[in-house]
């Protein structure tokens, strides 16, 4: 797993806007990414645990987490995948300079 970007973390600011779009938008799309996977990941325990059938009453007034995890989860999947594009691009940028 990738927890802080690999070779391509930006510690400060100044680092931020003095890097390439393509760096930028990868960092971008690794942080979107997480919080997406926290959020989906916490729809689906909720959406899970509200379809217990042990419970009588759930309490929860919605009842589409469950598939508002799953969309979530699909949103998770296009952050990676555009994280690794822009990565790898980033990474053939360094190399031809």
């Amino acid at each position: 797993m990738n927890f802080f970007g690999g070779c391509l973390c930006i510690c400060s600011e100044e680092e931020l806007r003095r890097a390439s779009t393509s760096r930028q938008l990868s960092v971008a799309c690794l942080v979107f990414s997480w919080i997406i996977v926290g959020a989906g990941l916490g729809a689906l325990a909720i959406g899970t645990m509200s379809n217990n059938k042990s419970r009588t009453s759930c309490g929860f007034t919605h009842h589409h987490f469950l598939s508002i995890g799953g969309v979530l989860c699909i949103v998770h999947a296009l952050f990676s995948v555009s994280y690794y594009v822009t990565n790898t691009a980033t990474l053939d940028e360094q190399e031809k300079a």
